[in-house]
């Protein structure tokens, strides 16, 4: 069976369940700036997003201008509550130990913010010097672009066709699919909501998982249909 090159874990609804805290705390904040939006809402349509990307798309749809303090604000409660509420989701620890190739992280998150959860988490260890913020990449360009996929692989020494990329977003899988890399959905999380799986695969993920129990078995048979095709 060929091996993938390298294997991608996005990190927030994916290693751990921190998109949830983040949407609650996203929502309170603009819809006290007079944009009501609740969490689930936020999940469904920006999750994948940096929060100065969900203020800018809001604006352009609400024609409501939001203070730059905002992001701060943000940033700041996010990170308190998850220091205390950021757990993993189940079957990650598995997951990881079972990848024998290379594997990374690719996130929106500062490494700062990685860092702290997957040491919170018991994550840490599997990606140490492995993880690749796209805010601190040459670009600095977020996901949906491609340059944290690319620019990991190139720091790793993958080709980007052999690479898997384990998302829970549609914007990450636009940013994979555009890198030329292969995606798995994932809807394990609980900001997961009706519909979640549909999109992804409509975003391009070529099947889509619920439990990271599935994963090694969903690799090896797109591993084979690779080789085959």
């Amino acid at each position: 069976m060929p091996a993938p090159d390298l294997v991608i874990f996005d990190c927030d609804g994916v290693l751990v369940d921190s998109e949830v805290v983040a949407a609650r705390v996203e929502a309170e904040l603009v819809s006290a700036a007079g944009y009501e939006i609740t969490a689930d809402e936020i999940s469904e349509a920006y999750a994948g997003l940096t929060f100065k990307d969900i203020l800018i798309r809001i604006e352009e749809k609400a024609a409501i201008p939001f203070q730059v303090s905002l992001i701060d604000q943000a940033e700041d409660l996010i990170d308190r509550r998850l220091k205390a509420e950021v757990r993993a989701i189940e079957g990650a620890h598995e997951a990881a130990s079972e990848v024998v190739c290379h594997k990374c992280i690719c996130s929106n998150s500062r490494t700062e913010r990685i860092e702290f959860m997957l040491e919170k988490t018991r994550l840490l260890p599997y990606f140490a010097g492995r993880i690749f913020s796209s805010l601190e990449t040459p670009t600095g360009k977020p996901k949906p672009a491609p340059d944290v996929f690319l620019h990991a692989a190139k720091t790793l020494g993958a080709d980007p066709r052999n690479t898997f990329v384990i998302e829970d977003s549609v914007h990450g899988i636009a940013g994979a699919k555009a890198a030329g890399m292969r995606v798995i959905g994932f809807t394990g999380a609980a900001h997961s909501y009706a519909g979640h799986a549909d999109a992804l695969t409509e975003a391009g993920a070529e099947t889509v998982i619920r439990r990271w129990a599935d994963f090694p078995a969903v690799v090896a048979a797109l591993s084979e249909w690779s080789a085959d095709a």
